[in-house]
């Protein structure tokens, strides 16, 4: 094994797509870190979570634990959560009216709701996106192709087709999301006037990837580490694929403006992808200063017949989807 770098930041999402929150350290688990989006915005035209890829005023709001969350906190057992409006409002997830101010302040029919059980399947369940739905999560044109997404295990791409979000969680795609300095400073190099602030990724870790005289780290250490396994001092985390970026991190937040160079950046220069998604290998706790070792992935060859069969597979589900209007 070899030293891949060191944790120098955590963070946690107690809503889904509201502002996160840094903390020191925390325990990892197969669902992801503890507590982390135990509440989401729902939005009740279509049944379904929603998110900032939508109603990108949620970027806006804050979110905080009303105390420390229990061990036991997860899906079917979300802690209470304090909402806080950008007009200074705030509203306790046990308020009733917290639905009525949430709605009224991104101008649709949501709610706050926690995290479903596991048994609650049909909770998570959404309606099958359009390709006008896919144009607008990723900020593209009507002339602009689809983004690639066969980087994504079929098993997956199935699993977040049928779902809002994976069963058990109210994360995107994956439980955990490793981001790198040496990933975001390799972007702002390209685009020296935006801003690649970390909070604008939403990363579960931030890692400063070793680098010496003999071994400097890539523009992207985190894409090196997909496969292989980073074995910190108590928990173990397994990056699996690198992290396609849609519009979000171009939407105004506090601190931060609108910025859809943010966007085109990341699509011109690195394939659409910024960070790495990936499982927990072995549950444990991770904390800030950690300092993780890879034990590297086993690299393949060449494309293999499979990953062709896969992409053909891409190519006929993307032809597939109904186009639907534009929004």
């Amino acid at each position: 094994m070899v030293e891949a770098g060191r944790i120098v930041s955590l963070w946690r999402y107690p809503v889904k797509s509201m502002a996160g929150e840094r903390i020191a350290a925390a325990s990892i688990g197969t669902l992801g870190l503890h507590a982390d989006r135990t509440w989401a915005v729902r939005d009740l035209e279509h049944d379904c979570t929603t998110g900032a890829k939508k109603l990108p005023g949620l970027l806006w709001c804050t979110a905080r634990y009303a105390q420390t969350p229990p061990a036991d906190a997860g899906p079917g057992n979300a802690p209470e959560v304090i909402v806080g409006l950008p007009d200074g409002r705030e509203f306790s997830s046990s308020d009733p009216g917290v639905h009525r101010a949430l709605s009224e302040y991104v101008d649709s029919d949501v709610e706050l709701r926690p995290l479903p059980a596991i048994s609650d399947r049909h909770e998570y369940r959404a309606p099958m996106a359009t390709k006008s739905d896919l144009r607008t999560i990723f900020g593209l044109a009507d002339d602009e192709p689809l983004p690639d997404l066969s980087m994504f295990p079929v098993r997956k791409l199935a699993e977040i087709t049928r779902y809002a979000t994976p069963v058990g969680s109210y994360v995107d795609a994956y439980p955990v999301h490793i981001l790198t300095t040496q990933s975001l400073a390799s972007m702002a190099a390209v685009a020296p006037d935006s801003d690649f602030d970390v909070r604008r990724f939403r990363p579960t870790i931030l890692v400063e990837a070793t680098s010496t005289a003999e071994h400097p780290a890539s523009e992207h250490p985190e894409w090196d580490w997909c496969g292989g396994v980073l074995h910190g001092p108590h928990a173990d985390l397994a990056p699996l694929i690198p992290t396609i970026r849609c519009v979000m991190p171009s939407h105004e937040q506090p601190e931060l403006k609108q910025d859809r160079e943010i966007t085109r950046t990341i699509a011109a220069h690195s394939r659409r992808c910024l960070g790495a998604y990936g499982t927990v290998a072995k549950p444990g706790r991770i904390a800030q200063g950690d300092v993780l070792q890879l034990e590297p992935p086993q690299r393949a060859a060449a494309e293999t017949g499979a990953v062709k069969v896969k992409r053909a597979l891409m190519r006929a589900v993307s032809a597939a989807i109904p186009s639907g209007g534009r929004n």
